[in-house]
């Protein structure tokens, strides 16, 4: 392989590969067909058997693509016929974005700024027949909990407040649900800050919310100095298309929050983040696509886009010297299946729009095939977290009789 690819085709600085569509070049470039189908097939997966099936969108959905500058791609999944039961195709969609305003520009323009540009990409998503729709990790405001200052709080809001009623009457307006991550300020129990994904239904009500239940202390990840793990379970919210869950940002690094939506029946979970590349990106295609398989649901997963750079200098606790911002939020939201297939990730750069048809019978056709409800062994990991969690907990470790034996 003679040369490195970027997202656009070009060589990039350091000779590094970004993003799984520009291996995807850097592949197809430099081997033969029928050996590139079959990487391709490892990478991705084969729906069924069979390749992924572009959807031909509305001339009115790309118009807003080309008139606004965000990636727009639609694929579709597909499932078994079946004899007992009609097929139950939903289309969903994810929203990856870049802030509009600087972060020194004033948080009520910052904030409007954001609505300005998601609204022509959620626009796109409603001529496009998207029935529900999944915005990334608190993309109401910019990524700031990892300055430590308290002054970003202004950006949180109650459960009805204006981001929400924005949402509504879009909701309402295409008959989509959309999940909407903020934020919160929970007014009614001392103006406490969490995490939380609005559910909306698609008539504009409200039908519930989750608020996030793993908080990461990483790096510049200093996210419990705004909020702390949240107190709402795992919710799986039944809508007129499905029942979805949402599982936030660094809940998908452990396994049993994935495995709690899917004991409550979700069929697709949604996974807002924001992640930045040189920490999460190699895990980014390997953990939603593992959910999924495992759990036998879909999995949609939005990251941001972009670098956010703030105004005062910041540490973190990985010994760097003080810096201004994250690192780079790569994008590349994609949808996995419950049958190990995946799609394309969108841009590593762009705002974008993604649309996937899913046949939720998919679903209950791999619990069918995979027994894995039926073969898992919950009694016996019941009993062993009710022994982990108390204090007197002892490891279930059988030593070698001869290995502390002192030699003669």
């Amino acid at each position: 392989m003679d040369k490195m690819i970027s997202e656009n085709g070009e060589t990039t600085a350091d000779g590094s590969i970004c993003g799984y569509d520009s291996l995807h070049q850097l592949l197809s470039a430099n081997l033969k067909p029928e050996l590139y189908q079959e990487v391709n097939r490892l990478l991705l997966g084969r729906n069924c058997g069979i390749s992924l099936e572009q959807i031909v969108l509305p001339e009115s959905a790309t118009s807003l693509s080309s008139k606004h500058d965000f990636d727009l791609q639609a694929v579709s999944f597909s499932a078994d016929k079946e004899q007992m039961r009609m097929p139950r195709v939903v289309r969903v969609g994810l929203i990856q974005n870049s802030i509009a305003l600087p972060t020194t520009a004033p948080f009520s323009d910052q904030t409007r700024g954001i609505f300005d540009k998601l609204k022509p990409i959620i626009d796109a998503a409603g001529v496009a027949g998207v029935n529900i729709l999944c915005l990334q990790e608190a993309w109401t405001m910019p990524f700031a909990f990892c300055t430590r200052e308290r002054r970003w709080c202004e950006f949180a809001e109650p459960v009805d407040g204006e981001s929400t009623k924005f949402l509504q009457e879009l909701a309402k307006k295409y008959n989509m649900v959309i999940v909407s991550p903020i934020l919160e300020r929970d007014i009614d129990h001392g103006e406490v800050l969490w995490n939380t994904a609005v559910i909306i239904g698609n008539n504009g009500n409200i039908i519930g919310k989750h608020r996030k239940n793993h908080i990461p202390r990483v790096g510049d990840f200093n996210e419990s100095t705004y909020y702390m793990e949240g107190d709402t379970g795992h919710p799986v919210f039944e809508t007129v298309f499905g029942k979805i869950a949402v599982n936030i940002c660094y809940g998908r690094h452990h396994p049993l929050n994935w495995l709690a939506f899917g004991l409550n029946g979700a069929e697709i979970v949604f996974n807002p983040s924001a992640t930045v590349g040189g920490l999460s990106e190699p895990m980014w295609p390997i953990e939603a696509r593992n959910a999924a398989i495992a759990n036998s649901y879909f999995v949609g997963s939005i990251n941001r886009v972009g670098t956010e750079v703030f105004p005062n200098p910041f540490t973190s606790g990985d010994g760097k010297p003080q810096h201004n911002d994250f690192g780079h939020f790569y994008g590349s939201s994609h949808f996995s299946a419950p049958d190990a297939s995946c799609t394309p990730s969108l841009s590593r750069y762009k705002d974008g729009l993604l649309i996937s048809d899913m046949d939720l019978n998919l679903c209950r056709q791999y619990k069918d095939k995979w027994g894995f409800r039926m073969t898992a062994r919950y009694e016996v990991y019941a009993d062993l977290l009710a022994k982990y969690i108390k204090p007197d907990f002892k490891p279930q470790v059988v030593s070698d009789p001869l290995l502390h034996k002192k030699s003669s």
